[in-house]
């Protein structure tokens, strides 16, 4: 019975050493996580046995050190949850390996082909959450959008005196109080002068001359300003529209929201204008709260959809699979899928990968350890063996 018992030691010493070194081999693997087998001891009632394996515990509750990399889809998690990635066979799986890249398809994916899921966005560019899918980035240029609307907040003097030259010509100053020039966008990308001249007429009164690419349009616009110096009216956006030759009518709404007429030099303290020129997908960027975007050479970027973290009741039911990977089980129950910093999801931090929570000095402890318990069930069964030679001998 000690020799059974001895071997069942050796046994267990084997898989303990062949996990440390699974660990060791692995401490370079990005998202990776330690495991160490579990042992238990034997028994037929009340006879000793010796010991078993019952099973290999994974550490998921320690997150290995990142490190910045500076690749635009590098991905780490802070925090639980796993990346979901589908295989080309349709295979759903979960990994911690933030590495990622794009397919010949513009989808993103991670090694083997795993394709990154989240969710997608519609025609009009709003993210549709519950439905888990590829994620891609588009291919192409983004064409130009024409500008639609000026936020202009403007400080106007009131100290200043109601113009002597009339009417309004633009071309003199001396029938104007100040003049705003806005730089607008057409449909093509081409790019428009708007100004606006501002007349006083009156206290507390104003009026606004629009003209572009060097017409009058629109009709004129009063302003008028309270006792306390804000504006009371318009209350609404002011539209004004012109067309310029070959590209389609531009029809702008102005916004004076937060103009003023204090008693300090006239000037223009916002003048936000929409619309961009043509553009150029120059790569893609991933947000901390998983939503990514195509990144265009005009500066702007467009939405493509949001990843997804998924998340177990027992992460310790996971299966192990090839390329840093796990899959689910019944005994680590369905998938809750959720997006990045949000409940009991971790934060992601763009541009790092998150390496290998093997801690080496403990695996070399443990080493030693396994050695020891090795040799010390060899020895058991090398006293047996001499033990059993006394016996053959006295016979």
């Amino acid at each position: 019975m000690s020799f059974n018992i001895a071997l069942t030691g050796l046994n267990a010493s084997t898989e303990q050493l062949s996990s440390i070194s699974h660990n060791i081999a692995n401490v370079g693997t990005t998202g990776f996580k330690s495991s160490r087998m579990v042992f238990g001891s034997l028994y037929a009632q009340s006879q000793a046995l010796g010991v078993g394996v019952m099973g290999m515990s994974q550490n998921f509750s320690r997150d290995g050190t990142q490190q910045k990399t500076g690749g635009a889809l590098d991905l780490a998690i802070s925090g639980g949850g796993f990346f979901v990635t589908r295989g080309p066979s349709g295979e759903q799986s979960y990994t911690r390996n933030g590495a990622f890249g794009t397919d010949k398809d513009n989808g993103l994916t991670g090694l083997g082909g795993h394709r990154l899921q989240g969710y997608p966005v519609d025609a009009q560019g709003q993210i549709q959450e519950g439905v888990v899918g590829d994620l891609k980035i588009a291919s192409g240029n983004l064409p130009a959008k024409a500008t639609d609307s000026i936020g202009l907040t403007i400080n106007l003097d009131s100290h200043a005196k109601v113009p002597t030259v009339t009417p309004f010509d633009p071309a003199n100053p001396a029938s104007f109080n100040m003049v705003s020039s806005s730089e607008v966008l057409d449909s093509q990308g081409n790019t428009h002068a708007v100004s606006q001249f501002f007349v006083k007429t009156g206290t507390n009164g104003w009026t606004a001359y629009y003209q572009a690419d060097n017409a009058i349009i629109g009709a004129p616009q009063p302003l008028s300003f309270g006792t306390d110096g804000k504006l009371v009216s318009p209350t609404a956006t002011v539209p004004i529209s012109f067309a310029p030759a070959g590209v389609a009518p531009l029809a702008i709404a102005i916004d004076y929201t937060g103009s003023t007429q204090f008693g300090s030099p006239s000037a223009v303290n916002k003048n936000l204008v929409s619309g961009y020129a043509a553009g150029e997908r120059t790569g893609a960027e991933i947000e901390q709260d998983g939503k990514l975007y195509a990144t265009y050479s005009n500066g702007q970027k467009l939405l493509q959809g949001q990843l997804v973290l998924a998340t177990f009741i027992n992460t310790g039911g996971l299966q192990n699979q090839s390329g840093t990977r796990w899959s689910e089980t019944g005994a680590s129950g369905a998938p809750l899928f959720g997006t990045p910093g949000t409940g009991t999801f971790g934060a992601l931090n763009a541009q790092a990968l998150e390496g290998s929570n093997v801690e080496m000095t403990e695996q070399l402890v443990g080493l030693m350890e396994g050695q020891r318990n090795y040799q010390a069930n060899s020895k058991v069964l090398s006293t047996y063996k001499e033990l059993n030679q006394v016996l053959f001998n006295a016979i």
